[in-house]
């Protein structure tokens, strides 16, 4: 129990997030190289002399420099096993990145320095501030010429409510920085040299060390002593409870590029960040330390290893200590299965591990058992986790395959995607797949899509846009079949009704039957027996219309409009 204990506390999980081109997998390739599980650190957009990154390992990622799914990396560090979570940038991919954040214990919110809080960075910090997760914020970038320090501060706290301290404090900024002001070790770090590719030496010096004063110019010197003068004086005091709280952040300043102050982050990261924090089940609270084994499934990929065209299913352990061969429970199926083959994830490499604990993030073969939010636990310990939330699409595109041939290969690619959570698709009921909806979050999705399905599955795809922006589901309580969505949603279709028709239109207040219904897809239940009206409750109420005699379940982007023998559909 006591080995139990401190293989737990030694574990630290964390997502880095921001807004694009803010830094964050340059700083995740530094994290690594410091850490020992590269030698080299790789560039977001590497030329051929000079390796990519690690964590960008899709082709499509090298092409365009920017990341289009989560990454999960494992390394150790002075003595700490650390399970790290790349997340994308651009808002087309949020929905990965929240998804991926419920399986963080923490955040590293990194932040240019010369842009300051950006659009994503506020959405991304709302939702990290919902679930209460501590935030660390990494200005990056001050090798450029960036806004002042204090400004910086100030845009966070107002941008963010949330309180800052400054862990240390920056010299300088472009050509002219230097090192950074260590606050509570009260020293000078002071940074030799620009190298991006490997460790960068630092020289520890005091305030008042004369080395220290010929090293800089004679004003940047006095700027440095007037602000850690007015810091020490004005600036709040540090409250480790409250950053667990989510409640203060503190702030480091550095360059991930040029591996200037990295480290010192590093070192007091690891230092400030919790352990693995409790989670929330149908039995109650499971603390990480029950040596009962439970964990959950917060992201499946497909086709990691070319030659295998494999599925991978990534599983945060919530408690205990999971082992190689042991016998699990899959709550959803309620089927006994056996994980012969647990896998440490870097990006795309792998290896097989024996064992694993509470805080750590591994990789399980998947035959297509697993869908996102599914729980595996302790046969004899059941317990369910709270679900991960979907959102909504707001882009759709009727999507089918160039070359008829190729049928199977499209439909195994594009339900392969939507299981992913990627995409949804939507269609008829019994009806073929020769072409599908397609429903998005961003329009970048649509071409990664089209990337994949082409360099995954040889398969050529044409596309048409839809000027549509919502989906809706209708309900039926009479006569129904059970059906399977690509979601793994139950689809009920009743067998009074002629056809089955959803629409995607543009909504403003209610639901209205007279919006042209243009495209038939997958139709939940229709209700002949409701004939009352009723105001819109909130998000996710019952709406009742008196039209056709349907009633009509608004659940903010996930309803349906039917047409039935009595109403013919313009």
């Amino acid at each position: 129990m006591a080995d139990l204990k401190k293989e737990i506390e030694n574990r630290r999980t964390f997502a880095i997030i921001s807004h694009p081109d803010a830094g964050k997998t340059t700083i995740t390739e530094k994290f690594l190289l410091y850490g020992g599980a590269i030698q080299e650190a790789g560039m977001v957009k590497g030329k051929k002399n000079s390796r990519h990154a690690v964590s960008d390992w899709m082709e499509i990622e090298k092409q365009r420099g920017i990341s289009v799914t989560s990454s999960v990396l494992q390394f150790r560090y002075e003595g700490k096993c650390i399970n790290i979570l790349d997340t994308p940038g651009h808002q087309d991919f949020s929905e990965d990145t929240y998804r991926t954040l419920m399986a963080a214990d923490s955040a590293v919110m990194v932040i240019d320095a010369s842009k300051g809080v950006e659009a994503q960075t506020r959405k991304l910090f709302k939702v990290c501030a919902m679930r209460g997760v501590p935030i660390f914020t990494f200005i990056n970038k001050m090798d450029r010429e960036a806004r002042d320090p204090y400004e910086l501060l100030e845009d966070i706290e107002n941008e963010l409510g949330i309180g800052t301290y400054a862990v240390n404090w920056p010299i300088g900024s472009g050509k002219r920085f230097k090192g950074v002001y260590d606050r509570m070790d009260d020293e000078v770090i002071a940074f030799e040299g620009a190298d991006f590719r490997h460790e960068v030496k630092a020289q520890r010096l005091s305030i008042d060390d004369p080395i220290l004063e010929g090293m800089l110019p004679e004003d940047q010197y006095q700027t440095l002593i007037d602000d850690v003068e007015l810091l020490s004086g004005a600036g709040d005091e540090f409250d480790l409870k409250a950053v667990h709280e989510g409640k203060l952040s503190p702030v480091f300043f550095g360059s991930a590029l040029t591996n200037f102050g990295v480290e010192p982050f590093l070192k007091k990261f690891l230092q400030m960040t919790p352990p693995p924090t409790a989670r929330t089940a149908d039995i109650g609270v499971i603390d990480p330390f029950d040596p009962h084994f439970s964990a959950f499934v917060f992201k499946i990929q497909a086709n990691m290893n070319k030659a295998h065209r494999d599925r991978v299913a990534f599983m945060r352990i919530c408690s205990g200590k999971f082992e190689r061969g042991q016998d699990v429970l899959h709550v959803q199926s309620g089927k006994k299965m056996v994980l012969a083959a647990p896998q440490q994830l870097m990006a795309q490499d792998r290896s097989i591990v024996d064992e694993a604990y509470a805080g750590d993030i591994i990789g399980i073969f998947d035959p297509g058992v697993f869908s996102i939010g599914d729980t595996v636990c302790d046969p004899k310990h059941k317990c369910v986790f709270s679900g991960i939330p979907t959102f909504a699409p707001e882009l759709f595109a009727v999507v089918r395959q160039k070359d008829t041939l190729k049928r199977k290969q499209f439909v195994k690619g594009v339900e392969q995607i939507a299981q992913e959570g990627a995409i949804q698709i939507f269609r008829e009921p019994n009806a073929g797949m020769e072409s599908v909806i397609v429903g998005v979050v961003g329009v970048l999705q649509f071409e990664v899509l089209e990337y994949r399905l082409k360099n995954e599955y040889n398969v050529e795809i044409i596309r048409e846009n839809l000027p549509y922006e919502h989906v809706r589901w209708v309900e039926n309580d009479e006569e129904t079949s059970i059906l399977r969505s690509s979601s793994s949603r139950a689809i009920l279709r009743s067998s009074r009704i002629s056809r089955a028709i959803a629409c995607c239109c543009s909504l403003r207040r209610g639901i209205s039957l007279t919006q042209p219904i243009i495209t038939r897809t997958c139709v939940l239940r229709i209700s002949r027996k409701t004939h009352k009206t009723r105001k819109r409750p909130p998000y996710g109420g019952l709406f009742l219309h008196r039209a056709a005699g349907c009633a009509i379940r608004d659940t903010g982007g996930c309803a349906a409009v039917s047409r039935t023998r009595e109403r013919s559909s313009r």
